[in-house]
């Protein structure tokens, strides 16, 4: 293979232009999606306010407007930055403090507008760039054309636009596992070096694996789930040490001790809660449907390149999905048979270690929860590690004819990663927006009354469906939200009363009471909204007068 120091000019340019691309599109129409069941959870965690504190306020059994959500949305003068981090160590700790401390601080500074907390995303996404450009030079020892061809991916990749636009912890995550994966190869670079280099370099070599402690640290305090990203490192750094207790597999496991140490007071909340949520013997209720895990993962893996919101209930998708297919199954056949183990076992381990964790529970049930798709960032990177490397070796290898080919299929995935960009961009909804991916049509619906009334309860999930559905409504909606399953008291004005997320027992009492029917107006697998309609079993004239006035009044607040 040709050794390239530099970058070639026509790459070069290739990489400014789809970088101005991918800064433009991640910045524009920020606000134009759904803002989701999780976002609306971030920007709880960013107010302070526990979910306890949540049902206490709003679920009162009192009509409200959408103003009255703002100061449970946001940084606000009630609650500090030690509030934002004890409501996450007493209601979820699953979700680890750093994003949401730097989230608190930016909206003190930007405001707590959809715009200001999603930008935080986008901004945090142009580290990617250099970040895989550092891996990339690490990993396969050669500053360019891989870094190039890695970073050209990248910036349109139609799966980092998604989580670049997300009021998540997502992107942030990806950037610890470069930083962290960066960290891990230079220390055992430097590991490996003669003893003479070892010596004069031993501040470095000190100083490496620190920044690799340092990282990994970081890394788990932005996302749970970076355990299984040291694990990958772990049995990457054994193997490739053929399993014996070298030096380096001494240092590592030092290493990482200190990581999971610096990581132990987070570590103990979330052990704690766990075993309290055993004890109380409480079930999960997010509501999720599954999906078949071949054609999940398949379709994922084509969405890295292509991504126009196609489902697996569109037949386009199993025709889009091989072509993609064929491509990542390629790419790792041809790393694994022209590289080194100490490159190929990288990208496997990064692949195949942090995915089995999702996979395996869910083979008995025979699909996966679409809420888990997250979890995947590390399969995506060590996908688009292939395939950089496979373009970027085959471009400069070969006949005329067969670089030829690979430039149009390079030429071919740019086209694709900027349709998808294009037709992101245009949406109000998309495939990630899970539970509340029809929350646009079913606020239309609402939106169309000219006196709305949206009834729901504190049960499951209802607070964090409202709470997002709030950012859709026109400002004349109300909300009656009561604890539990009380009956409400529905005030007489409203022209509409819609029931979100009712149990048949709530509903049918509430059909009982006044006197009414509901009819369905929407559902999906995540909820369903009801209408109240009107009932009349006796036309007026033969009712008796006192019937007639009970019918008169009922018509007065009766849908």
């Amino acid at each position: 293979m040709r050794h390239l120091k530099f970058a070639p000019s026509w790459l070069r340019l290739l990489i400014l232009f789809l970088l101005t691309m991918s800064i433009l599109f991640r910045f524009f129409n920020l606000d134009g999606k759904v803002y989701s069941y999780d976002e609306t959870y971030t920007s709880l965690r960013i107010s302070g306010f526990t979910i306890t504190e949540v049902k206490q306020q709003i679920f009162n059994n009192r009509v409200i407007a959408k103003e009255s959500f703002a100061k449970f949305q946001g940084a606000n003068p009630e609650k500090s930055l030690n509030d934002t981090i004890m409501s996450l160590a007493r209601e979820d700790s699953q979700h680890t403090p750093l994003y949401y401390i730097i989230a608190r601080l930016w909206t003190e500074i930007f405001g707590n507008s959809v715009t200001a907390i999603r930008s935080l995303s986008a901004f945090i996404s142009f580290l990617v760039f250099p970040c895989v450009y550092r891996l990339c030079r690490e990993l396969f020892d050669v500053p360019l054309p891989i870094p190039g061809v890695a970073i050209a991916l990248m910036t349109i990749s139609p799966i980092h636009l998604v989580y670049a636009q997300e009021a998540q912890e997502y992107i942030l995550w990806l950037i610890t596992i470069l930083l962290s994966s960066t960290s891990l190869l230079r220390a055992m670079k430097l590991q490996a070096q003669d003893k003479d280099e070892l010596t004069k370099q031993q501040p470095d070599f000190f100083g490496a694996w620190s920044i690799y402690a340092i990282t990994l640290a970081i890394s788990l305090y932005t996302f749970l789930w970076s355990g299984f990203i040291a694990l990958a490192h772990g049995i990457y750094v054994i193997a490739t040490a053929k399993f014996q207790l070298t030096e380096t597999v001494r240092n590592y496991l030092l290493a990482s001790l200190v990581s999971f140490l610096a990581f132990m007071p987070w570590m103990t909340v979330a052990i704690g809660e766990f075993f309290q949520f055993l004890i109380s013997g409480e079930k999960t209720t997010t509501q999720s449907s599954l999906i078949p895990i071949i054609p999940f993962l398949l379709m994922q893996s084509s969405r890295i390149f292509f991504d126009i919101n196609l489902t697996l209930q569109n037949p386009l998708t199993y025709l889009i999905t091989p072509i993609f297919l064929i491509l990542v199954g390629y790419a790792i056949y041809f790393l694994c048979l022209t590289t080194s183990s100490k490159v190929w076992l990288f990208i496997i381990t990064l692949i195949v270690v942090p995915a089995l964790p999702i996979i395996l529970p869910y083979l008995n049930a025979g699909g996966i929860r679409s809420f888990t798709e997250p979890y995947l960032i590390p399969f995506y990177l060590g996908i688009q590690l292939a395939v950089a490397y496979l373009l970027a070796t085959q471009l400069y290898n070969g006949s005329m004819s067969r670089r030829s080919s690979w430039h149009i299929i390079m030429g071919l995935l740019i086209i694709c990663g900027l349709i998808s960009y294009k037709v992101n961009s245009q949406a109000e909804t998309w495939w990630n927006k899970s539970m509340n991916y029809g929350n646009l049509q079913f606020a239309q619906i609402i939106n169309q009354s000219n006196s709305p009334l949206l009834m729901s309860n504190s049960l499951d999930n209802n607070y964090g469906h409202v709470f997002s559905l709030s950012y859709l409504l026109e400002p004349k909606a109300r909300f009656l939200l009561v604890n539990n399953q009380k009956i409400p008291k529905i005030p007489k004005e409203f022209a509409d009363v819609f029931l979100l997320n009712p149990s048949d027992n709530w509903r049918e009492r509430i059909e009982k009471k006044y006197n009414v029917k509901t009819d369905i107006v929407y559902g999906d697998n995540y909820y369903s909204v009801w209408k109240l309609a009107k009932v009349r079993n006796l036309r007026r004239r033969d009712m008796p007068l006192n019937n007639k006035l009970s019918a008169s009044l009922k018509d007065i607040f009766i849908c």
